[in-house]
């Protein structure tokens, strides 16, 4: 592990042979008040398809985050107090990806390793796999799959002192692709709330289609029967015929239900006047839950993806902002969905997540949802989009 000065430590640089497996800071190695307590550690997992893995381990004093550099800087859970943010994944290990065959099942292999609160689908392409042209395209791209390149942990040294977990992710292939992803998950001390920042660039010399998918996912305990989602939607469509059968209900969960297909929605989210969105996650009782804000004009359309199937297989809800939807790069293509990079151009996406621990803090988000809806209409589509 590098020092570059007293509160930014390199955990990680592929173009440095020297690594920490094991490693730690909290305020009190770096000289802060007690009142900021938090303390971050790094990691390593062994055994099984988990061996190899690093994690590392943010503790900001009253939210806990895990991020995972080997799986594309994903985010593993979030706990704050007795609510965790995350799902019970039939996948229990955090699976290396060197034992991912991305193509496997038809180009299902990326669910070999999906456990994770946050993954990222991208870059050169994310969605259902399936051909696109004569090319095959596997399950939700690469992007988190692919083992980060530069990892290091920062701490501002003046107050608040936030934390940033930095990571750089490359996906590079001769011909196809070369984007470099700089990721930084932060939070304060103390805080509920924590924020993904990525950019990412196009290297090539050329321009370049893209695509990135925040496929944010939770079970209980804020998913539950009679669980919630709220969203200022200006428009829906169901994502496939069996979404289609429930779409009245569409913003509510069943219980745990065997046999239970998954069902998603095409959501497209009304703004303020500053582009920014809204999102609430709540258990039945509506005093516990999620809230996601960040920009439509970065991320313009939304997934909203329900799999109530049984505790053991799979019980979880996706909220996925993302620059399209999850169908086919080929389909979203004709839907005029998949945007492009210029030579050596960037793009940011910014999310903030915040756990919210009682009524008063529902209520507070739900009215905020309101204020950005003002009373405007939501048009459903009762059919699903053409599809090949």
């Amino acid at each position: 592990m590098a020092k570059t000065d007293s509160t930014t430590f390199v955990l990680a640089d592929a173009g440095t042979p020297e690594r920490d497996v094991v490693w730690s800071i909290s305020h009190t190695t770096l000289g802060i008040a007690d009142e900021f307590a938090f303390s971050v550690r790094q990691y390593s997992l062994h055994g099984g398809k988990q061996d190899g893995v690093t994690l590392i381990e943010v503790d900001n004093g009253h939210l806990v985050f895990t991020v995972v550099p080997t799986r594309g800087m994903s985010i593993l859970r979030v706990r704050a107090g007795d609510i965790t943010l995350g799902w019970n994944s039939p996948v229990k290990e955090v699976v290396h990806p060197a034992f991912i065959d991305l193509q496997a099942r038809g180009g299902l292999g990326w669910l070999d390793g999906f456990n994770e609160m946050l993954v990222r689908g991208g870059y050169a392409w994310s969605g259902h796999p399936g051909m696109d042209g004569d090319q095959l395209l596997t399950l939700h791209g690469r992007a988190g799959n692919t083992p980060a390149s530069r990892v290091e942990v920062v701490v501002d040294p003046e107050p608040p002192h936030r934390i940033r977990v930095r990571g750089r992710v490359r996906e590079a292939t001769f011909k196809f692709a070369d984007f470099d992803m700089c990721t930084e998950i932060s939070t304060l001390p103390g805080s509920t709330a924590f924020q993904v920042s990525d950019r990412l660039t196009n290297q090539s010399d050329y321009e370049r289609e893209f695509q990135i998918l925040y496929h944010g996912n939770f079970g209980p305990p804020l998913l539950e029967e009679n669980a919630r989602f709220d969203a200022p939607v200006r428009e829906i469509a169901p994502f496939n015929a069996y979404a289609a059968r429930d779409l009245d209900t569409w913003p509510t969960y069943r219980g745990p239900t065997p046999h239970f297909d998954e069902q998603a929605y095409n959501l497209w989210p009304y703004a303020n006047d500053d582009n920014r969105t809204t999102t609430l996650l709540h258990n039945a009782a509506a005093d516990r839950g999620v809230v996601l804000r960040y920009r439509v004009d970065q991320l313009p359309c939304l997934t909203l993806w329900k799999n109530t199937d049984t505790l053991k297989q799979g019980y979880v809800t996706g909220v996925e902002p993302g620059s399209g939807f999850p169908y086919n790069r080929a389909v979203e293509r004709r839907a005029g969905r998949v945007p492009t990079l210029a030579a050596g151009a960037s793009r940011d996406f910014t999310l903030d997540y915040a756990v919210l621990a009682n009524r008063d803090q529902v209520t507070e988000t739900s009215e905020e949802i309101n204020g950005i809806r003002a009373g405007r209409e939501t048009r459903v589509h009762t059919e699903p989009p053409l599809q090949p």
